[in-house]
């Protein structure tokens, strides 16, 4: 059995997570103690005893979902096994792709942590609340849904095909009019549904540009080394090594279009045969059955998890 870990992205956060691997395992406490003092904040009361509210302002599911991947890998070489050693190839959805690269030692946990935590404050910045949305579109195919998009983008208004997450299941962004647009046009275009999602900040499309300068200034201060395996790019579905190549596109990726089905859908060919979602929640396994049966997938979130995981080896 040939493995990619996978990390997940916004959306998978809920409160309390990570707490179990904190309270079993040192080496999951030194993870969450290191992100606390690289971001100068307590994240982990935000995670575990802040509301819901607090935990999915951007700025603060960002880290927090990479701290929690983190903690899992950190238990996982406690067993004497490095990622390279468990997995062919990472990949990691949106912010995921940031906690891919820590695993596999492109990044430090620190500066994975400090460049989340600017990159969430960044898109949040970009566009003032209120103006830009994203909406999840059900049941077309990404052809219809970049067709919809560019007829609601007709009049000066800014739609796009954001998150390709799944066969039938394609996320949109833009200015909220634009957006609010297409979800009527999808529905006339036979989709099964369209509906807002209750985020922040319209990610990925044109209006996170300045984001993206930011990011880029941001990353030309932080050393990237080659990570101990290949990572499949969220902006080109295909796996790459090369720190100059990461950093290029870390910074496309933040107006760029994640390519979530094409990369999956890619992993057979690269001698992929089963996923292991590393971190919280289970939207990335989800999303595999859709895009190809053949994957089996795994979950790793706490303690049991791990110990399953690691019996089964």
């Amino acid at each position: 059995m040939t493995r990619a870990f996978v990390f997940p992205g916004q959306g998978s956060q809920y409160a309390g997570m990570g707490k179990s691997l904190s309270d079993a395992f040192a080496s999951a406490r030194l993870v969450f103690e290191e992100v606390n003092e690289a971001l100068g904040q307590d994240l982990t009361k935000i995670m575990w005893e802040g509301d819901s509210d607090e935990l999915r302002l951007t700025e603060n599911t960002q880290p927090a979902l990479m701290a929690h991947s983190m903690a899992v890998i950190r238990v996982l070489e406690d067993g004497g096994k490095t990622l390279a050693d468990l997995a062919s190839h990472a990949a990691g959805h949106s912010l995921g792709e940031y906690s891919a690269l820590a695993a596999s030692g492109a990044f430090s946990l620190s500066d994975a942590a400090k460049l989340l935590k600017l990159r969430g404050q960044a898109m949040q910045r970009a566009v003032p609340v209120g103006e830009g949305a994203m909406a999840a579109i059900l049941g077309l195919s990404m052809e219809q849904v970049k067709t919809v998009a560019e007829e609601a983008s007709l009049g000066g208004g800014i739609c796009v095909a954001a998150n390709d997450n799944a066969d039938g299941q394609i996320v949109i962004s833009g200015t909220k009019m634009a957006v609010e647009k297409a979800i009527d046009l999808a529905k006339e275009a036979g989709a099964k549904r369209g509906m807002l999602l209750p985020v922040s900040a319209p990610f990925h499309c044109p209006l996170m540009k300045p984001a993206a300068d930011e990011m880029a200034a941001a990353l030309a201060d932080v050393t990237i080394r080659q990570p101990s395996i290949p990572i499949i790019v969220n902006v080109l579905a295909v796996p790459i090594s090369e720190p100059s190549g990461i950093r290029n596109l870390l910074v496309e990726q933040v107006t760029g279009a994640v390519r979530w089905r094409e990369s999956v859908a890619a992993m057979p060919s690269l001698g992929v045969t089963s996923l292991v979602e590393v971190g919280a929640g289970k939207v990335l396994s989800g999303l595999a059955r859709r895009i190809d049966r053949s994957l089996t997938t795994v979950n790793l979130q706490d303690p049991k998890d791990i110990e399953a995981f690691t019996d089964s080896l």
